[in-house]
């Protein structure tokens, strides 16, 4: 019950009762007109308007109502009770608007201006940006970059070294006689960088240049070019060229009188060849041609010693079946027949040395793991004569190459091999060689590499009872500067045990340079 002050109508005092539901009827009333009077935003200039309302429409009440003394000034109201606490007045400030806040109550969609007329068509997007390719990781950080001409990239070198020489000549110990020497190399790398097809190949020479020993100078270089022609899928088509500059040591079985200097050897030949693969099963035929030349020596008394007898030209034809087991293991069957012809029939002691050979081996490569991988082949090898009084030279031939990384910073390189080659001694069907070569490399630094080597060669000529036994021990060191710029030195023993007599010698040589590459 709410009390109101009593009012004077006509000498008495009347009390205003308000009950609860009178109460409810007129909070919802206020409601409803307070939200009528909400201000609307205006859609093109976002601000908010207030439109008046009028009220709604009294509800009546559910409860006869009694008729309500005018407050003293005349009779009460029809169809009001008597005595009701509910006053038909109304109240003082519902004419009035409820003034809100301006924006309470206004929404997102009515403030947000309406989209501008499309009247052409916008431009395109940018494209995205390119993605960053990721930043390849070297191998070596000190390799050479090289010169890129078009899609072949060559990579030149150039090395000057000084050194000394105990034994330039190779010569008996009681012979011997030292001298500082200096070593003038160059060298060039090709790779290309094709989509198919692939050239590549590599070219050595050098020179040494014996300050008191002139006659001991003497240069050498070897080189090969390979290219591989992908006619399909499945077929490719290999050339190779190769060529090799040596020279004879004087006291050489093969040079039977005394001689001054180093005679040269001219070596160079290549080969064509088809591979095709049936799946699994791979197909290699191969033809080659290949050149030897010797150089005529000088004898110690001034005349001239001519070896065009042993000048000769070898003809080969290979085929080669391999079947891939697994990807890291393929062996292989090969078959090879070939024909050497010396460009005089008989030789100075009247020896007729052309001969024909038939070659058969069975070998793999193998991948054992990233850490071991190689090729290893051996077979058997029969050579016959156009000379019946030379035997047919028969013999195991064989390659092996394998390489172990134990650890990322160690190599271990295992190299060897098995040959039968020819001779001018008479009564003399050839030789026989065999050669094992050990090199084990460990990087102290990224930029510093100490390699430790070693080699055997032996070679026995058939019906003379004749062996010459070869040995080197020595180590290397490289140190890269910077890209460009390498030190190098070096130190190598060498000794040759023969059976025949003043032909065994020993040999120190150290050097020392720098190395410029590109």
């Amino acid at each position: 019950m709410i009390w109101s002050p009593a009012t004077p109508v006509s000498g008495r005092a009347t009390t205003l009762l308000l009950s609860g539901t009178a109460l409810a009827g007129l909070a919802l009333a206020c409601a409803t007109a307070q939200a009528q009077q909400m201000p609307r935003g205006n859609l093109r200039t976002g601000t908010p308007t207030y439109v008046a309302q009028q009220p709604p429409a009294p509800q009546p009440d559910p409860t006869p109502a009694a008729p309500e003394p005018d407050a003293g000034n005349g009779p009460a109201r029809p169809g009001l009770r008597q005595g009701s606490s509910i006053s038909g007045r109304q109240p003082p400030r519902a004419s009035q608007p409820i003034q809100a806040p301006a924006l309470r109550g206004v929404t997102q969609r009515e403030l947000r201006p309406p989209p501008p007329a499309v009247t052409v068509m916008p431009p395109p997007a940018p494209p995205p940006p390119p993605r960053r390719r990721r930043p390849v990781v070297e191998d070596d950080p000190y390799a050479a970059l090289g010169i890129r001409i078009g899609s072949i990239t060559l990579r030149p070198a150039i090395t000057n070294s000084i050194g000394y020489d105990t034994n330039p000549q190779r010569t008996s110990a009681a012979g011997a006689k030292g001298s500082p020497y200096s070593r003038y190399e160059g060298e060039v790398a090709v790779q290309s960088d094709w989509n198919v097809h692939e050239l590549k190949g590599q070219l050595r020479g050098g020179y040494l240049q014996f300050f008191r020993n002139k006659e001991a100078s003497r240069p050498d270089a070897e080189g090969n070019l390979d290219l591989r022609l992908d006619a399909t899928r499945d077929t490719r088509i290999l050339l190779e060229s190769r060529a090799k500059l040596d020279t004879q040591r004087p006291g050489s079985p093969d040079l039977t009188s005394a001689v001054t200097g180093r005679p040269q050897v001219y070596q160079y030949g290549g080969s064509a060849g088809v591979t095709h693969d049936f799946n699994r099963l791979q197909l290699t035929l191969r033809g080659s041609v290949d050149r030897s030349d010797y150089e005529d020596a000088h004898l110690t008394s001034g005349a001239l010693l001519s070896q065009k007898d042993r000048n000769q030209t070898q003809y080969g034809l290979r085929l080669r079946a391999a079947y891939e087991v697994t990807p890291g293991f393929k062996p292989f069957v090969q078959a090879e027949i070939d024909q050497r012809e010396f460009d005089e029939k008989a030789d100075s002691n009247g020896y007729m040395r052309s001969s024909n050979g038939v070659t058969g081996r069975i070998g793999s490569s193998f991948e054992i793991s990233r850490q071991l991988t190689g090729e290893i082949s051996g077979g058997y090898q029969d050579r016959k004569y156009e000379d019946s009084r030379l035997k047919n030279l028969r013999g195991f031939v064989g390659d092996a190459a394998i390489l172990w990384s134990p650890t990322p910073l160690t190599t271990v390189t295992l190299r060897g091999g098995a040959e039968l080659g020819d001779t001018t001694i008479p009564g003399s069907s050839g030789t026989t060689a065999r050669r094992v070569t050990l090199e084990v490399a460990h990087a102290l630094r990224r930029n510093l590499t100490v390699t430790g080597f070693t080699n055997f060669t032996r070679t026995e000529y058939d019906g003379q009872g004749l062996r010459e036994d070869s040995m080197n021990v020595g180590a290397r060191l490289e140190y890269k500067l910077t890209r460009t710029f390498a030190i190098r030195a070096s130190f190598t023993h060498e000794r040759l045990n023969s059976t025949a007599q003043g032909s065994d010698y020993t040999a120190n040589v150290s050097l020392v340079g720098l190395r410029v590459q590109f």
